[in-house]
């Protein structure tokens, strides 16, 4: 077999061959299929999450580029150098924190549809643990203290129903259960009180 080609915004491309050894390779291809799926049902990506680590991240190298090319030497620039690794330590943790407490295994976060201006907006988070072929898939408000929030609904599947064993993606079928999962958190029931 050689290529399968998929749609992608109206124009057909070839997809990728991924060694099916490598969970980080199934997991990035799919979690990056999940992303064009979601912004093909309308769905505008919310960049604010990602554009401030960005920020924290130039803020980190700026403060190890200025303890680099202080312009004195080693003993007269020792305060300046420790002041700035702490700083850098300090923006590295703030970023990890970020990562770690609010970003979790998130992939994707969307503004709300367009002309829905209560809807809080999705994220789509996914895990594929270590050692398993268990790849589960969450679609969630974005704003889960919204009232207009609903509730979580997942997919978890073994990645092998999706890849062929020459390690192609079955797009069509992945298209489709990933369509179903946003339909069914679209119609889910507004949330409860506490549930």
């Amino acid at each position: 077999m050689g290529q399968a080609t998929s749609r992608s915004g109206g124009e057909w491309k070839k997809s990728k061959k991924i060694n099916l050894s490598d969970q980080g390779s199934v997991k990035y291809s799919l979690d990056r299929f999940v992303s064009e799926v979601v912004i093909s049902k309308g769905y505008v990506e919310n960049m604010k999450s990602s554009n401030l680590k960005i920020l924290i991240g130039l803020i980190c190298i700026i403060f190890a580029v200025a303890a680099h090319f202080y312009p004195r030497d080693f003993p007269q620039n020792r305060n300046f150098t420790i002041i700035c690794t702490a700083l850098y330590l300090a923006s590295s943790g703030i970023l990890l924190l970020i990562s770690y407490l609010k970003d979790k295994n998130t992939i994707l976060l969307t503004f709300p549809l367009p002309g829905s201006p209560e809807d809080p907006g999705l994220m789509i988070s996914s895990n594929l643990p270590r050692f398993t072929d268990a790849y589960t898939l969450t679609v969630s408000s974005a704003n889960p203290k919204s009232a207009f929030a609903r509730r979580p609904v997942q997919l978890c599947k073994s990645v092998t129903k999706w890849f062929t064993e020459d390690g192609l993606l079955v797009e069509g079928l992945f298209w489709r259960d990933v369509e179903k999962l946003v339909d069914d958190y679209e119609r889910a029931l507004m949330k409860t009180d506490n549930a």
